[in-house]
């Protein structure tokens, strides 16, 4: 026997497994995508970018000033902030108006959306009024929501630094302007002059009924312990994570369950709103997890939300509704084990850095899925986003695997070609040309600068948790530094053949330039979705939707049938946060859609809902109703819909107004 022959059969074994491996991948991989497949993809979108209108006079800064012990990852620090939302905040029948929260000027800045009727009211910051502030905090995002029932869509602005506010439209606003809100505090507090109370540190809010007793609730996810995160004089009291993928060391998280309204204090006063803070609803392994995305949404047809939860430094958690009315109380579930799945592909045991979440239909098959957005940055940090894909046969299949504990969804990143997009943020999945097929909007980019600090960040990820929660042991990554800086944002279409494709760089929406909060609804009333994007240390940019030969599509205003209070202006009327839509189209398909509270990350879409249909549909619809009335009660209808915009009014019935 010849040495070569002996050299072989001793590496017989490696040699096999290299030839599985290739043979795997070469199986395994989507066919690539020609030039001109992608053109004609892109075909079907256009989206103009509009400039943003922003308030002059106010201190301009390009990072934010931390305390001591972070100074040298300042830049690291002052990595979020940029948020939006967009929702009809003026009662005009559009979700043409813009809330941002802008780190350039650590302001939160209502401005309405780029076109027409972009001068109907000037953009203005909002005003804490008499509460308390101080310089050493930030605000990180702004929610709309009618949170006192009157009708009118408020702001719920949280912080770094403090707790959060609540901006109460007033009942006699003419038109939006600094005076008409009404700020109060939604944890009662200090009245001295400086703000002196609790320093919350939230980066996530879901807005949903999640005891269905009729009104919204809130969930408030904390990022870092509560502490002087933001505060230069300080030195001390703040830690990192004590884990890169399995931390439990973060803020404690918070439910405030909806109790009452009361009498204005004056004419020109809004009704006062209370909730019961809750601190006990989330295991404390979950409740201090480092959250920055959270996304609500009743996925069992129970009329109970959902909650899932997007934290960074590990283990995602998937909650399971089981409240009672004056109850929360939810049960994590987690996808069942198989040795074919890696346990960071699994819900509720994932390793890695969850930024958002948002949910959709993805495959129409009349059913929730999931898509969460994760650090995906090849030669960086190579995890990969999820698209957890229902795995039930009906809903109640679903259930039934919920109640057992199971999580029945699994993850499709890496085949539908998915996985990686960059350093991914916020999410949103729409039908933006109304195909009947989604497309998803993610957010990508962490630090913009001129020094790549990826080769230090790779030392990071590889270092032992014990070290990991003291800030000395990070490396500096300070003005100038960058890490994923020219991410651009993705934008992914379904391709006919399977999978997706990101066409952002067709569409012109691959600036090289950090994204973070994506905002979504039809500004014009079209019916086609506009996007609104944060951009972190950037201007704010609006992409109107022009996309050519759009299909059909359905357009739902659902608002609870609660009249305003006679002598009041109008306003847009109190949405019905957590109403499923599902509608049966003449084919035989089944599109499901819901009032979303505010799913995600920084960004939060408008409170309608939107259903493409695609090109052929034209007749009247099947449309079923699911919602609960203020009374808590679960109310169902069948209703003939033609395509287009419907305004409804929900109580025992729906009445289009």
């Amino acid at each position: 026997m010849t040495a070569t022959v002996r050299w072989l059969r001793k590496q017989l074994a490696g040699i096999v497994a290299l030839a599985l491996v290739a043979a795997m991948f070469l199986v395994s991989r989507l066919p690539e995508t020609s030039a001109a497949e992608q053109d004609s993809l892109a075909a079907g979108y256009r989206f103009e970018p509009r400039s943003i209108a922003m308030p002059s006079g106010f201190p301009q800064q390009e990072i934010r000033e931390v305390n001591q012990d972070y100074k040298h990852i300042d830049a690291w620090i002052s990595s979020v902030g940029a948020g939006i939302s967009m929702n009809d905040l003026d009662g005009d029948g559009l979700p043409n108006d813009l809330c941002i929260t802008d780190p350039r000027i650590d302001q939160v800045v209502v401005t309405p959306t780029p076109g027409a009727g972009d001068r109907r009211y000037a953009p203005f910051a909002l005003r804490p009024g008499t509460l308390p502030m101080n310089d050493v905090l930030a605000p990180m995002g702004c929610a709309p929501g009618d949170f006192n029932e009157d009708g009118r869509m408020d702001l719920l602005v949280y912080y770094w630094g403090r707790t959060p506010i609540l901006q109460l439209a007033r009942p006699d606003g003419r038109g939006l302007g600094a005076g008409s809100y009404h700020a109060v505090e939604l944890v009662p507090g200090s009245s001295a002059p400086r703000y002196n109370g609790p320093q919350w540190n939230s980066n996530a809010v879901a807005v949903d009924d999640f005891d269905g007793d009729g009104h919204v609730d809130i969930y408030l996810g904390n990022y870092f312990q509560h502490g002087p995160v933001l505060d230069p004089s300080v030195s001390g009291g703040v830690t990192m994570n004590d884990s890169l993928s399995n931390a439990a060391n973060g803020g404690e998280d918070y439910f405030f369950r909806f109790t009452g309204v009361g009498r204005p204090g004056g004419p020109d006063e809004p009704a006062p709103v209370t909730f019961q803070q809750l601190d006990d609803v989330l295991p404390k392994d979950l409740s201090k997890g480092w959250v920055l995305g959270a996304g609500a949404n009743d996925v069992d047809g129970d009329a109970l939300p959902e909650l899932y939860l997007a934290q960074d430094h590990g283990k995602d958690a998937m909650l399971h509704n089981r409240s009672t009315p004056g109850d929360i109380k939810f049960e994590p579930v987690q996808a069942a084990r198989n040795p074919a799945v890696p346990k960071s592909k699994r819900i509720g045991a994932d390793s890695f850095k969850g930024m958002a979440v948002d949910w959709g239909d993805l495959d129409r098959d009349g059913l929730y899925d999931l898509f969460v957005s994760n650090i995906t940055t090849p030669w960086g940090i190579q995890e990969s986003n999820f698209q957890f894909m229902a795995d039930a046969s009906s809903p109640s299949e679903l259930r039934a695997r919920l109640q057992n504990g199971e999580a029945p969804w699994v993850d499709r990143s890496t085949d539908q070609n998915t996985a990686w997009t960059g350093w991914a943020w916020d999410i949103k999945m729409e039908d933006f040309n109304n195909s009947g097929e989604l497309a998803i909007a993610q957010a990508t980019g962490f630090v913009k600068g001129q020094h790549n600090r990826w080769p230090q960040l790779q030392e990071l990820a590889t270092a032992n948790d014990l070290v990991v929660a003291d800030p000395a042991w990070w490396p500096h990554v300070v003005k100038g530094d960058d890490i994923a800086g020219n991410q651009r944002l993705a934008f992914l279409v379904k391709r006919e053949g399977g999978g997706y494709e990101n066409l952002s760089e067709q569409l012109g929406l691959a600036v090289p330039v950090p994204t973070r909060g994506i905002a979504t609804g039809d500004a014009d009333g079209d019916g086609r979705i506009d996007m609104a994007v944060a951009r972190q240390w950037d201007q704010p940019v609006f992409y109107q939707n022009s996309a050519p030969a759009a299909g059909s599509f359905l357009g739902l205003r659902l608002t609870h049938d609660t009249p305003l209070a006679p002598g009041t202006q109008p306003g847009p009327g109190s949405p019905v946060v957590g109403a499923q839509v599902c509608v049966r189209t003449p084919d035989g398909r089944t599109l499901l859609g819901h009032v979303d509270g505010g799913s995600g990350h920084s960004g939060k879409r408008s409170t309608d809902v939107h259903i493409g249909l695609g090109a052929d549909v034209n007749g009247p619809l099947d449309v079923k109703l699911t919602w609960r009335d203020r009374s808590g009660q679960v109310r169902e209808q069948e209703l003939k819909l033609t395509p287009g915009w419907h305004s409804l009014t929900l109580g025992a019935q729906a009445k289009e107004r």
